[in-house]
């Protein structure tokens, strides 16, 4: 910005009101279990419904001065103070918030506006660096000083003009330090719940991220995925999650797990939200605002589908209710014309059996790497060590296997490793590659996820879902959009395709969005009953 811009700006920054809202573990205590959080607090701003209004809807109003970024960002603060306490997705909000929904309103006022996020509030989650707010991944190992500089995305999300919302809570260590951990739990922000049946979990990592979204406590919101860790908690929480292709997101400044798996990615409540965070977060060189703009006028089109040829991965195993919902979606999809031909992706025993041991190996690297740019503990043996003589980070589980098992496991230069991690490329991106061009298909489709277990932290995660890791392993794109419901529980459809395909998934995904209308708002229940063991498959 010019400093003559600067300069316009500062007396309206000075004067702009700052709310600091933290819920947290402290205002879950106090909150009233049941009933509707709606009640608590409307989404409606005026005429406008955040439940339901796109990114490019609220840039109309915000350009014809019928709604300020001020009014939206003061909206998703009051509900993040009313709702949350339900579901203990949010850690932080920021301080400055207010301050740039200002600087946003001045910008749109003289014409000079900034890009599709202008004005637009912003999640992120609690492992992407933040210089003004703590980025602890969930730990109080990294509870201390922020870091000092923000991540790469960041940048991006403030040159455009977004407003950064605060933080969203996590699985802690992106699910990556026990053998049976509890998705959506951290000793920095306790346990997120589900909005839609408050005992049942959110899935991980980015649990705060979706379950925030779900609720309506943000616009967009940004995840991390090694594997599954957008799409499952998106599909689990009904809202819209992309796994970019690896590389279109930058990773620096992101507490890392696996360099040749870790992507950043946008989530939101619809795909053309989605897509216009995306066009932010790559820097428009893979999707660029004029084509996000024109997914939702395609998608909406009759025949959007007609033609479309996708690939149904089934996956019995995540049970009998799913399978039924796929076949409702697979007719339904026929119905607008697509092409449905059902498959089964080779390799996956082979996959299963390699990704682990080798993300231990570059889990040990990456994070010595990062704690090293951090107060705090300078590498992985001493973080083991934090964790070993700190009791509130074994509140819900105590274990630190895969800590432990990284530390021991050998070096990225290690022969059988690379021979282990070039197998895993090759396999992967053939389990996608083969079957599309076989069938000649646009995209391969399966079930996101099961109908969300009860949280216990006695137990743990009680998961099985095999569809995220084609796609994760080989650095390709997916996309989760919501499919249904098995009774009151969220189940989300996952798309996949090859490497780059990003903005021809995110139009597939607009298509099959406007079809299956697959979301309804969370009615925030105490709990509902298990289903039978049978169903389960």
């Amino acid at each position: 910005m010019k400093m003559r811009s600067t300069a316009a700006l500062t007396a309206i920054l000075v004067v702009a009101p700052l709310i600091a809202v933290a819920p947290g573990p402290q205002a879950a205590a106090h909150s009233r279990p049941g009933g509707s959080a709606r009640s608590a607090e409307s989404t409606l701003v005026g005429d406008v419904d955040l439940d339901t209004v796109t990114i490019p809807e609220l840039q109309t109003r915000m350009a014809r001065g019928t709604l300020s970024s001020v009014r939206l960002t003061r909206a998703y603060l009051r509900r993040i103070k009313a709702v949350d306490p339900r579901i203990n997705a949010v850690l932080h909000t920021s301080p400055t918030a207010l301050r740039e929904a200002a600087a946003s309103d001045l910008r749109h006022r003289l014409g000079r506006t900034r890009g599709p996020l202008d004005g637009i509030p912003v999640l992120l989650k609690d492992n992407v660096n933040t210089r003004d707010m703590p980025t602890t991944a969930g730990s109080l190992a990294l509870a201390g000083k922020p870091p000092r500089n923000d991540a790469e995305l960041v940048k991006k999300l403030r040159a455009g003009g977004a407003v950064i919302l605060g933080k969203a809570n996590l699985s802690e260590w992106a699910n990556f330090r026990a053998a049976r951990p509890t998705s959506g739990w951290s000793a920095v922000g306790g346990q997120t719940h589900n909005p839609y049946v408050l005992d049942r979990n959110p899935c991980g990592s980015s649990a705060g991220s979706a379950a925030a979204l779900a609720a309506t406590l943000a616009q967009v919101a940004i995840g991390t995925e090694t594997d599954g860790s957008i799409v499952c908690p998106a599909g689990m929480n009904a809202v819209v999650g992309l796994k970019p292709s690896l590389g279109v997101v930058s990773q620096s400044g992101v507490v890392p797990i696996s360099a040749e798996q870790d992507t950043a990615g946008p989530m939101a409540r619809n795909v053309i939200d989605t897509a216009f965070t995306l066009s932010v977060l790559s820097g428009g060189d893979t999707v660029r605002a004029a084509t996000a703009q024109n997914l939702a006028d395609a998608a909406a089109r009759p025949g959007s589908l007609r033609g479309r040829r996708i690939g149904l991965w089934r996956l019995p195993v995540l049970g009998t209710e799913v399978d039924a919902l796929m076949t409702r979606t697979a007719e339904r999809l026929r119905a607008a014309g697509a092409e449905i031909v059902e498959v089964d992706l080779p390799y996956q025993a082979r996959l299963a059996e390699l990704e682990f041991p080798a993300l231990l190996s570059e889990f040990h690297r990456d994070i010595d790497a990062y704690l090293a740019t951090r107060n705090g503990p300078r590498d992985l043996a001493e973080l083991i060590e934090f964790n070993r003589t700190h009791p509130q980070e074994q509140t819900c589980f105590a274990g630190q296997e895969l800590f432990e098992q990284a530390l021991a496991a050998p070096p990225t230069t290690d022969p059988e490793y690379v021979a282990m991690r070039t197998e895993l490329a090759n396999l992967s991106r053939r389990s996608i590659d083969e079957i599309m061009a076989a069938h000649d298909l646009d995209a391969i489709a399966s079930p996101t996820n099961p109908p969300a277990w009860s949280t216990d932290c006695g137990r743990g995660d009680n998961d099985v879902i095999p569809s995220s890791t084609p796609a994760a392993v080989a650095g390709y794109p997916s996309l989760s959009v919501p499919a249904g419901f098995v009774g009151e529980l969220p189940v989300g459809l996952l798309l996949m395709a090859g490497n780059g395909q990003d903005t021809d998934l995110l139009s597939l995904g607009a298509a099959v969005e406007h079809r299956l209308e697959g979301r309804r708002t969370p009615r925030y229940l105490p709990t509902v009953p298990n289903p039978p063991a049978a169903s389960r498959g």
